[in-house]
């Protein structure tokens, strides 16, 4: 059977705490009365440890402080205060990059590779065909032929049909 009173200083008497605990945690709707209006000294008890701070509540110090869902929460609390402060810092010291402006400078960097090696054959076939002895506009048609190829499988690797870009899908 429960042990219950109807008054609150004897209730904050039997708990170990100052009626003035009993009515602040009233307030804060950490505990309640039983709809009767009296206090369960047991449920009431148990709803204090569980919502108090270990470090200024006499009825949490023997419970243990992990245990509590009060202890839980601050240490999540702490967690995330420490990782907002991590993040801060990083972003302070530009470890951080906004995704906009790396996907800018990756497309940048791509499209200038891209260009360089589309030049290359151009640049290039002359010389190369010198050295060989064939003809320069046959070795151009087939470096940019090798060229194309390469780049179009680049781009499947890395941009598969139907995920973006503006490519069809080739047979």
């Amino acid at each position: 059977m429960p042990e219950l009173t109807a008054s609150t200083r004897e209730a904050a008497r039997r708990l170990g705490v100052s009626d003035i605990a009993i009515h602040k945690a009233e307030r804060a709707g950490r505990i309640a009365r039983e709809p009767d209006g009296q206090w369960d000294i047991d449920k009431t008890r148990r709803r204090l440890v569980e919502t108090a701070d270990p470090v200024r509540s006499p009825l949490a110090s023997g419970a243990t402080a992990d245990g509590t869902p009060f202890a839980r929460l601050k240490v999540a609390q702490l967690a995330l205060k420490v990782e907002a402060q991590r993040l801060s810092l990083d972003e302070t010291k530009r470890r951080l990059l906004d995704v906009t402006e790396a996907n800018a400078a990756l497309d940048e960097i791509g499209s200038t590779m891209r260009d360089a090696l589309l030049n290359w054959p151009a640049r290039v076939s002359g010389l190369i065909a010198a050295e060989i002895s064939v003809d320069p506009h046959l070795l151009q048609t087939i470096l940019q032929s090798h060229i194309n190829d390469l780049l179009t499988e680049a781009a499947d690797r890395f941009d598969p049909a139907g995920l973006g870009g503006d490519r069809s899908p080739q047979p």
